[in-house]
């Protein structure tokens, strides 16, 4: 197909000081849980992306000094010539598709707690990072930096930038966002010195004037160097001599890095999740930065429109598109667009289950794109697909996330697949919860995957099909896959922590009661220990329907997991915009008569409230029946030339929806390998020095 001739500015190059991008697809640092413990990984993951036409392809943050320590949390590192090993395989990897490589070099200041190095964190001023979640806090104070501490952060600066080209990054960075040491130079709530680099926004800009002047220096006429700053809390305060610090910090620095990289300072804002922010947010507070400066600037927005991407371009908003999320979702976005086939294009759903990755301290993992962080370890790459070994026929029972990710790369695999589902829609899960509060761009999931699967002939759909034991063995197949989802159960909370027994009385309800068309009587109580977002998003949309819902949980926060997806703070927002009241650290200890009974889950403090409808969101079985049907016909599914029967996704083990995807693209990538091929190969680090009495040297 021929490039649409709207989107040919896309690809244009872009010059970074010595260095120039060969197109505008920048794919900016991101966390990927992906450390130098796997170099191997790390370095597939982001060749992955160059191969996809990505024109600059990042690293995430990585440290430049033992005092920059982010454990437990995965982080990069470059403190030796080991580090400098692991990364030139990264490196090595971009360039050979002919994209720029760049590094994000930082130190976490009072953010990070070293507690590895067991090295008190470095301040301005000995203020501390007040973090809520508890994966951040620490006990241990910062110290205040004084004028030796200021002049070993350049010095490290510099150390890194030089081991940065030595690893043959072509764009290196100073880091002055989400809270790390630079910027909290930059902000008054970290900075009350009263010296050269307090006080005043022109002081307080100092150190990242001076740490972009010795990267220069460090890199010579060899890199870019870039800063990236985050500018939502600077743009709240006034400005002295202009409309807010926002615009004074840039204009104080327009003309020193050699590119800009503009973001927000929070995750649950700069990565907001597509339920409370839509593509393109962060426009209104980055929009100033290209007024105020000739050099080139970067930005994100979860961009996955073509139309909004050229938009940003033209209307003077950025000048190289920045992806994280996107370029995780579909790692060859630019090359579909420039081939002219965008609407191929697997968009990104804003589910930040990517960032739940790194909170988890695992390589990143990605609902829309199964693929992500397996590139490695398991050989397996989005856009190719080993043929099948033999020709085979197989039915895909259920047209969940699971059975038509499974369908899908079965198709693309040669294998003649029949997708069934009882349901006269395909979506499974997807029809209802689509329909929640935010959620609409959870539809991308079916999207793309019906797109695909309607074009492809070897695939034979049937919505409509409730399929017995009985049917599939007169149906003639190879193998059957059952994914058949999963239900919600009544069960209640013990004070021990574990489910009750289920819960059987009037007026009680599961989602799944919901997704049919149960409309409950008022006033309605949600009891969630699902604590991911369905309980609170039931508790939203009810609200917004029927009014007066009350919202209950063991957990400490509503919706307690989303702290792993960076929602939680909105999650509240959102509750409390709904007029939902919120209790926490409570469980069910009773309901009947229009009375709910709680008690607390530490203390027995019990209480009733009004409530004629309970809905539980908490645990989740499988819905294997069809399954194990089949497998109690053993001798019958032989005689039929069934060879096997397996079920996928939820109806194996309930879980997320990425869980679901993964599960079906497992299978269908290696139903035909034996266990010995279906293991994947260990990483290990790229070691130089002696190690014991000898070297240790991973294998490949």
């Amino acid at each position: 197909m021929a490039r649409d001739p709207r989107f040919d500015i896309l690809f244009d190059p872009v010059r970074i000081g010595p260095v120039t991008a060969p197109n505008r697809f920048y794919q900016v640092p991101h966390a990927s849980g992906m450390t130098n413990a796997l170099p191997r990984v790390r370095a597939a993951f982001r060749e992955t992306k160059a191969e996809g036409g990505w024109g600059v392809v990042c690293t995430g943050a990585c440290s430049i000094h033992p005092s920059s320590d982010d454990s437990p949390l995965p982080f990069a590192t470059l403190w030796d010539k080991d580090d400098i090993k692991a990364h030139a395989l990264m490196t090595d990897a971009v360039h050979k598709h002919g994209s720029l490589a760049g590094v994000e070099l930082f130190h976490g200041g009072a953010v990070v707690m070293n507690r590895t190095t067991r090295t008190p964190p470095l301040s301005p001023s000995g203020t501390p990072w007040m973090a809520t979640h508890i994966g951040f806090m620490s006990n241990l104070r910062p110290k205040i930096m004084d004028k030796a501490d200021i002049a070993d952060l350049l010095q490290w600066q510099v150390e890194g930038a030089r081991k940065a080209r030595s690893a043959g990054f072509d764009i290196v960075y100073v880091y002055a966002g989400m809270g790390y040491l630079p910027y909290e130079f930059l902000l008054s709530d970290y900075n009350q010195r009263t010296d050269e680099f307090g006080g005043s926004v022109e002081n307080r800009v100092r150190l990242i004037k001076q740490m972009i002047e010795v990267t220069k220096e460090a890199v010579g006429d060899t890199c870019g160097v870039a800063l990236r700053i985050s500018l939502e809390e600077l743009r709240k305060r006034p400005g002295t001599h202009m409309e807010s610090e926002a615009h004074e910090v840039i204009a104080l620095m327009k003309d020193d890095p050699d590119l800009f990289d503009v973001k927000l300072d929070t995750t649950p804002t700069d990565c907001s999740a597509s339920r409370f922010s839509p593509e393109g947010s962060h426009e209104p507070i980055i929009n100033f930065v290209k007024k105020l400066t000739t050099k080139p600037v970067v930005g994100v927005g979860r961009f996955t429109s073509p139309d909004t991407m050229v938009s940003q371009v033209r209307r003077g908003v950025l000048d190289l598109i920045g992806g994280a999320r996107p370029s995780i979702a579909d790692p060859f976005l630019p090359n579909k667009i420039k081939e002219g086939r965008e609407d191929e294009i697997r968009e990104c759903i804003g589910c930040n289950i990517c960032i739940s990755s790194w909170h988890d301290g695992v390589p990143v993992r990605c609902t829309q794109n199964a693929t992500a962080g397996e590139e490695w370890r398991r050989g397996w790459h989005p856009e190719k697909f080993k043929p099948a070994r033999r020709p085979e026929k197989i039915l895909v029972v259920g047209a969940g996330p699971a059975g038509l990710e499974c369908a899908r790369v079965l198709s693309r695999r040669g294998v003649q697949v029949t997708l069934a589902d009882k349901a006269d829609e395909f979506g499974g899960r997807l029809r209802f919860e689509t329909k929640l509060p935010g959620l609409s761009a959870w539809g991308r999931v079916l999207d793309y995957r019906m797109l695909a699967l309607k074009s492809d002939a070897n695939v034979e759909l049937y919505p409509g099909s409730d399929l017995t034991a009985d049917d599939i063995l007169e149906f003639g197949c190879d193998r059957v896959v059952t994914a058949t989802g999963s239900r919600w159960g009544t069960e209640l909370y013990a004070d021990s922590e574990l489910p009750t027994a289920p819960f059987h009385a009037p007026g009680v309800y599961t989602p799944d009661d919901l997704a049919v068309g149960i409309v409950p009587e008022g006033p309605i109580a949600v009891f969630d220990f699902d604590s991911y977002y369905m309980g609170g998003l039931v508790a939203e949309h009810l609200a917004k329907l029927y009014g007066n819902v009350t919202y209950i949980t063991p957990a400490g926060q509503a919706s307690a997991w989303t702290v792993m997806t960076n929602e939680l703070p909105r999650v509240h927002q959102a509750l409390t915009r709904a007029g939902v009241p919120v209790r926490t650290l409570s469980r069910v200890a009773g309901f009947g008569d229009g009375v709910l009974t709680l008690t607390g889950l530490f203390v027995d403090q019990l209480e009733q409230i009004p409530c004629r409808s309970l809905v539980i969101t908490g645990l989740r079985r499988p819905n294997d029946d069809l399954y194990q049907s089949l497998i109690a016909k053993g001798p019958d599914l032989a005689a039929a030339g069934i060879r096997s029967v397996d079920r996928i996704g939820d109806a194996m083990a309930a879980g997320a929806i990425a869980h679901a995807v993964f599960s079906g693209h497992e299978y269908a990538r290696e139903f035909d390998l034996s266990p010995q091929e279906r293991n994947w190969r260990r990483d290990r680090p790229v070691v130089t020095e002696p190690f014991g009495k000898g070297v240790y040297e991973a294998a490949e």
